[in-house]
């Protein structure tokens, strides 16, 4: 009997033969796969949330796929379906309040603490519409919110026990996390489709000056705005991996740690065992 699944997430793509194929997530009961469906256009097949049947699944060197002619298509999954608690969906808005709360709590200078209220606030809702990413990390709609969330949470956390406590403003990691991925609603659709400003300018670029501007305009003194801007530009860790600068403050260096246990904590979850995980490096093994 066919094995009935859940699609996770979804990324298009086009052969070298030009031929379109799909990369999906899938899940069910058993636990997560990967797989390329050949034959697939970006106006067909299914969409996260749906059920999937395959006849054929192979396997060639710990990579899965199947075709087209060989998947069904079933319907969204209901809630009360047995595979829909499966799909990833965005924090409930108390879970967000909370932890702004609790780092507030932390913080002291009262005109970037009115600030990071009203920007907790307005962006809670869109980014709870958008992925983090098309495939890598947090991929469905409303990852984007989990993401950053999962970022403030760890670093409620890790602030009280941070060996210097001296050495850090906390008030420039909040803004940091909760702006170092903004230019992703620039990047992506709420359906994950790439736009073309992903490559013209990056999400990193596009969040910098997006939150550099909003900093000017409240009159944030302009050597602390690079600070803060700085931790943005400085989110990825290492040139190699997109940044334009490295980290050199420490408050920058958290936010890169922080990123990075959300992210890489993201795939060895959606991950389905053996399968290689190429964004740790490795293969995952549950």
């Amino acid at each position: 009997m066919e094995k009935e699944y859940i699609v996770l997430s979804r990324q298009d793509a086009v052969a070298r033969n030009n031929t379109p194929y799909v990369n999906l997530k899938i899940a069910n009961l058993d636990g997560n796969e990967t797989l390329c469906v050949f034959d697939v256009d970006k106006n067909s097949g299914p969409a996260i949330g749906q059920l999937v049947r395959f006849k054929v699944i192979r396997e060639n060197q710990g990579k899965k796929s199947s075709n087209a002619s060989e998947m069904s298509v079933g319907m969204m999954a209901q809630e009360g379906h047995e595979l829909y608690h499966l799909i990833p969906r965005p924090i409930k808005r108390e879970l967000w309040d909370s932890s702004i709360a609790a780092l507030l709590s932390f913080c002291k200078d009262e005109k970037l603490m009115d600030f990071i209220k009203k920007y907790a606030d307005d962006l809670y809702p869109k980014y709870s519409k958008y992925p983090a990413a098309t495939s890598v990390h947090h991929a469905f709609p409303g990852g984007l919110l989990n993401h950053t969330y999962q970022m403030l949470h760890l670093l409620e956390g890790i602030y009280p026990v941070y060996p210097y406590p001296d050495d850090i403003k906390i008030e420039r990691i909040i803004i940091g996390i909760l702006f170092h991925d903004w230019g992703k609603l620039c990047e992506y659709t709420t359906d994950g489709e790439t736009q073309e400003n992903m490559y013209l300018l990056g999400h990193i670029y596009m969040s910098a000056n997006y939150l550099n501007n909003l900093l000017r305009e409240i009159g944030i003194d302009k050597r602390e705005i690079n600070f803060i801007v700085h931790c943005v530009l400085a989110h990825h860790g290492q040139l190699e991996y997109g940044s334009p600068v490295m980290p050199c403050i420490p408050e920058a260096q958290l936010i890169n740690y922080v990123d990075n246990i959300s992210a890489k904590a993201d795939v060895f979850n959606t991950s389905g065992n053996m399968e290689k995980a190429f964004a740790l490096g490795t293969t995952v093994v549950k």
